[in-house]
């Protein structure tokens, strides 16, 4: 992608079913799974990059020993750093206790991070400060072990103000206004109900503390704390929780929105954002790492016992379709193939931008994350010629000779890297009045690999938030080339609406297609509807969420695809660019065809799936028209 768009959360568990010893005998290390979880971190540094955290819980531990461990960091390699912390804490041990190291016992009473429950997290801050108190786990402390809780989540609500509010009425007195804490203290609040509920049942049976609290433990109902905390829940959300008597949950929303897997056999039970993670770090099959349902908790026990739970009734599945474009390792089995069809369902478009001359274009693609959707382009390219090569050659009939075999053969997509990304150049200046410099040399180009004045140049993106990279950088780069014509295509549709469940596209005046819209009802003189609209959201907004209407979802209707993407050519066009522009998208049909299980597209059409949603776009348009640039939840 070439516009710098931060995303999505990861999250990972990990439950070791076995005692550590087990991992010392058959893998060698009573560490596995703080190994395990650095692989599954390190593997999804692509979802954050801003903080990092790691907790673990040991179980069975006896009173005055540490159970629970916590660390986080917001340094520029913030997983290395935790793990880097972690490792120093075993070298110390040995070093200072050589005598008793190899004691796998004594390891765990005696060493932080020693435990069979671990949760890591990986944040890219799309609300907030990049501080250690921004990082999860977030953790609420309590001398009772089954009140003490860690929570880390991929999520953005919708209505903290409203979740915030009913925390007061419950009379809690937060100090953060802040979708994290308000979660934690939700479920905290539960937690301590049921603590309470489960107390007076057994106390009534003449138990002592000692005894209530070790039977509240076996007994403490993990689903129907989830069903009360998330009542009025509203965004997009995988929510993983530990509780310190050793109890896991991890939360699925009811549309499905953000992702989640699961796999166990009889050494471990693991949770990850991503599936093809787990597949490598455990190398296990695909067959054998599942999706958690939309509206389902994947629950541990402190026994090990495993069930996936519904808490939620399950709404219309609407999986962010922006993991299969861009998000997501593309290294999955299903997330590759997308890809490959969303450049296959480009061809049509692309064939009619270079008139269908092969011998005169050049194909071509923006590193790194659009390679696979490059490679279904040209081989839907490759398959239409091939298509008018048998109808060539059944035209000669007997007339066949090898010259003219030869010449209707050699006819194929001229394909070349011409754009080169130097990720050096990217850890240099970061002042304003350099950056535009710096940005020209994040990218070079394959110098003579394009005809002068003669061929089209056709680049792949995989979409095109704010085009601010394209205009500033890439296009003038490409310019270079001396190419007729620059065709930019774009794998994802117009990207019209903010995102609130968890990707940094807040605020509508910075897409592009947005701002092609305004102009575009500017320059034909309707400047009014943008006012009416404005009215319009405004009154939307005093209606409860559940009743709105996207009113933004006007502005668009006057307008074909292919006027938006004409006048974003005319913005993003540098004016000292030679050769002329173009601009293609993904189609919303193309979209769907190639995500079938991930229809969620709310950022391209304005369909939300939570009435929070529609909020938010009603209430951005009315920043925009206030002149706020802030975020609209």
């Amino acid at each position: 992608m070439s516009d710098n768009i931060q995303h999505e959360c990861g999250v990972a568990l990990i439950r070791l079913l076995k005692p550590l010893s087990f991992y010392k005998e058959k893998y060698g290390s009573s560490r596995y799974g703080l190994h395990k979880m650095y692989q599954l971190m390190d593997k999804m540094i692509n979802r954050g990059q801003d903080g990092a955290g790691v907790a673990t819980i040991k179980l069975d531990m006896e009173p005055g020993k540490p159970y629970i461990d916590r660390l986080r960091s917001v340094q520029p390699k913030a997983s290395q750093d935790i793990f880097s912390q972690i490792n120093d804490l075993y070298i110390n041990a040995k070093r200072k206790n050589p005598e008793h190291y190899d004691d796998i016992e004594w390891q765990k009473n005696n060493i932080p991070f020693m435990g069979e429950l671990i949760l890591g997290h990986l944040r890219y801050g799309t609300y907030g400060g990049n501080t250690i108190q921004s990082c999860h786990p977030f953790r609420r402390q309590n001398n009772w072990m089954a009140r003490n809780l860690l929570v880390a989540g991929n999520f953005n609500l919708t209505n903290v103000d409203e979740l915030f509010g009913h925390l007061v009425e419950l009379g809690q007195h937060p100090t953060v206004k802040a979708d994290t804490v308000t979660i934690l203290e939700k479920i905290g609040h539960f937690l301590d109900k049921e603590n309470e509920k489960l107390f007076r049942t057994y106390k009534d049976q003449g138990l002592n503390n000692y005894e209530i609290s070790k039977k509240i433990q076996e007994e403490i109902d993990i689903a129907s704390i989830l069903v009360e905390s998330s009542k009025r829940w509203d965004g997009g959300y995988v929510m993983a929780g530990m509780i310190g008597h050793g109890d896991a949950f991890v939360l699925r929303d009811p549309n499905g929105i953000r992702p989640a897997y699961v796999y166990k056999d009889d050494e471990v039970i693991v949770v990850a954002s991503e599936r093809s993670v787990i597949q490598t770090v455990f190398n296990v099959s695909i067959d054998s790492v599942s999706e958690l349902k939309p509206g389902c908790a994947a629950i541990i026990k402190k026994n090990g016992s495993f069930n996936e739970t519904q808490i939620i009734e399950p709404g219309e599945r609407k999986s962010c379709s922006f993991e299969r474009i861009y998000f997501s390792r593309g290294n999955d089995a299903d997330i590759y193939k997308e890809r490959q069809l969303l450049g296959r369902y480009l061809v049509p478009q692309v064939l009619k931008a270079i008139d269908y001359d092969f011998e005169n274009t050049v194909f071509s693609y923006i590193p790194n994350t659009a390679e696979i959707a490059f490679g279904g382009l040209v081989e839907g390219i490759d398959e239409h010629i091939n298509k008018q090569k048998a109808i060539e050659i059944l035209k000669l009939g007997t007339n066949v000779s090898e010259p003219t075999l030869s010449q209707i053969l050699s006819n194929h997509p001229r394909i070349h890297k011409v754009v080169l990304k130097d990720a050096k150049q990217r850890t240099f200046i970061t002042d304003d009045e350099n950056r535009n410099d710096l940005v020209n040399l994040v990218y070079d180009i394959t110098y003579d690999t394009v005809k002068k004045n003669i061929d089209t140049l056709v680049v792949l993106d995989d979409s095109i938030v704010r085009g601010t990279t394209l205009k500033q950088s890439i296009l003038r780069i490409l310019d270079r080339l001396n190419p007729k014509k620059i065709v930019v295509v774009s794998s994802a549709p117009q990207i019209r609406y903010p995102d609130c469940y968890g990707i940094d596209m807040a605020i509508i005046g910075r897409f592009i297609a947005f701002e092609a819209a305004v102009t575009l009802i500017k320059e034909s003189g309707k400047e009014a509807l943008l006012h009416n609209l404005y009215e319009k959201a405004k009154a939307e907004l005093l209606k409860p969420k559940e009743e709105q209407i996207n009113v933004v979802q006007e502005i668009y209707r006057a307008f074909t695809n292919e006027e938006i993407s004409q006048k974003i050519a005319e913005l993003l066009k540098p004016k000292d660019l030679k050769a002329d522009l173009q601009i293609i998208y993904q189609t919303i049909e193309g979209l769907h065809q190639s995500c079938p299980q991930n229809l969620g597209d709310w950022y391209f059409t304005g369909n939300y799936p939570t009435p929070g949603g529609t909020k938010v776009s009603n209430k951005s348009f009315v920043n925009y028209m206030e002149g706020k640039k802030e975020r609209a939840y």
